[in-house]
């Protein structure tokens, strides 16, 4: 079964210059599918118009926490608009950060409510950005009923996991496995149930080991699903269909593969 990476931003200007190479390379390497979570408005028209010409990229509309000075008061009503027009596969990229952004947590919390109400009435899943924020963030989880989602690069403890799970939220792993000192992270998911894992990337950004200090890319990821296979002591094929099926699971879609 082709791999699926949950998330990576093929549609900043990053790709720019060799998009098509890269997914050339990661069809290649046995991708099959990309799923592309937005973090501002303004990126919302070129990663819907990426996603309309590659059958295997699969859009997610958010407002990220992060980047809380890009957005408009008003951009909350065109994410509604886009998500009953555009269908996307998911509200994303969302969340709290409270390492990057010590200041606006009251901003970030009503931001992310927001967006989980919206998710919660259109029933869509939502990927999730969290940094030093996991029980807010479960808090939050808690008041708005959803259909589930991913954890993107998940970085908690066993029982925050474990209530993201109960919760119906999978748990994405990418480049930072790879590297042999994230040992709690390794050990996390070896811990973990299979039902609990899906592949990222995050391209551009956490790039794997063998590519340290390089650009991230989707073509990378085959390098995760091996480390992933290394530390839980089990077969890279049986790793790569398990983790594809929890994302189609989870984000209710069909790669083109």
């Amino acid at each position: 079964m082709p791999l699926i990476d949950t998330h990576c931003h093929l549609d900043v200007a990053a790709f720019d210059a060799d998009r098509d190479r890269v997914l050339h390379n990661a069809r290649q390497a046995g991708v099959g599918g990309f799923v592309i979570p937005g973090i501002d408005a303004a990126g919302w028209p070129g990663l819907l118009d990426l996603c309309h010409r590659q059958a295997d990229c699969h859009p997610a509309l958010g407002l990220h926490p992060v980047f809380l000075d890009r957005h408009q008061p008003s951009d909350l009503e065109t994410l509604r608009q886009q998500v009953i027009h555009a269908r996307p596969l998911a509200i994303g990229e969302i969340g709290l950060d409270y390492l990057a952004d010590k200041q606006n947590h009251d901003r970030q919390q009503r931001l992310l409510e927001q967006q989980l109400e919206l998710a919660s009435e259109c029933r869509l899943p939502v990927l999730l950005h969290v940094r030093k924020a996991h029980d807010p963030m479960l808090r939050c989880l808690r008041n708005h009923p959803l259909p589930g989602g991913i954890a993107h690069a998940f970085n908690g403890n066993l029982q925050q996991a474990h209530h993201y799970l109960d919760l119906g939220f999978k748990l994405g792993f990418g480049g930072m496995l790879t590297f042999q000192r994230s040992r709690k992270l390794r050990e996390l998911a070896r811990k973990l149930p299979q039902h609990a894992l899906v592949l990222e990337t995050d391209a551009p950004d956490m790039t794997v080991a063998a590519h340290r200090g390089e650009r991230n890319s989707p073509e990378y990821l085959p390098d995760c699903l091996d480390a992933l296979a290394e530390v839980r002591g089990e077969d890279r094929e049986k790793v790569a269909e398990y983790t594809a099926g929890n994302a189609q699971e989870v984000l209710n879609f069909r790669h083109s593969g």
